[in-house]
């Protein structure tokens, strides 16, 4: 007989030996089941220290961007440290762009004042030269030029409704002839002083028939007039002359 047909009758007619056979049976089962079991759990193993890494790679860059998160906040404070002072210079910068408009406004009122001081300080000078011109220009004239003044005065003439002020005004005769003398007192003569006289006078020309002398009287006379006056035909004399 063969093993095969041993172990079937056994089967058949044993009872404790195929208890045996299923007890074999279902143990062999369970050995499989529990190195698959096995299996799985070493695959598990592998994917969780697998995501074990993961997490603490994760971590390790989470703990990086922490890093880098607390310097931007520490650049942040010291950003607005620097912004805060900033704010703190600004305030100082208005304050003392107010304080220095405050000192240019009371300049500006003491420079308006000295103007009209020196205004009147130059009006003075200018009728005390006056009253000088009246008193040495006569006598230079008539041993310089040979006109006889009959006097000198401050005279006010209207042309085309402007009204034109000469500070120097006299009538006389020169070489038995009328001359009308037309002229200006002033501190100080330069080349636009000349100028300016000339514009000014040149209005009135019309007016007069005889012959007119041009004249400016100062106490100092530049070189820059002296030219300009011989293009312009006027006679520029100094107080000191004689």
């Amino acid at each position: 007989m063969s093993i095969r047909s041993e172990i079937i009758r056994l089967l058949k007619e044993d009872e404790e030996f195929r208890y045996i056979v299923v007890g074999l049976l279902g143990l062999e089962d369970i050995r499989l089941s529990l190195k698959n079991l096995t299996d799985s759990v070493l695959r598990l193993s592998g994917e969780v220290s697998k995501l074990a890494e993961a997490q603490r790679r994760a971590e390790d860059r989470l703990s990086k961007v922490e890093d880098r998160l607390g310097k931007a906040e520490d650049r942040l404070g010291k950003a607005e440290d620097s912004l805060g002072k900033a704010e703190d210079r600004l305030g100082r910068l208005e304050e003392a762009v107010i304080t220095l408009a405050e000192a240019q406004r009371r300049t500006e009122e003491s420079l308006r004042a000295l103007s009209i001081e020196v205004g009147k300080l130059s009006d003075t000078i200018g009728f005390g030269l006056e009253d000088i011109a009246k008193v040495v220009l006569p006598g230079w004239l008539y041993r310089n030029e040979g006109i006889n003044l009959d006097s000198i005065e401050r005279r006010f003439f209207k042309v085309n409704g402007e009204e034109i002020e000469v500070n120097l005004y006299g009538e006389g005769l020169k070489d038995g002839k009328k001359i009308t003398l037309l002229g200006e007192a002033k501190s100080r003569i330069y080349k636009d002083d000349v100028k300016r006289f000339h514009e000014r006078i040149d209005k009135l020309i019309g007016i007069f028939r005889e012959e007119i002398y041009l004249l400016m009287f100062a106490y100092l006379i530049h070189p820059s007039a002296e030219a300009e006056s011989k293009v312009r035909g006027i006679k520029l004399i100094a107080s000191y002359m004689r």
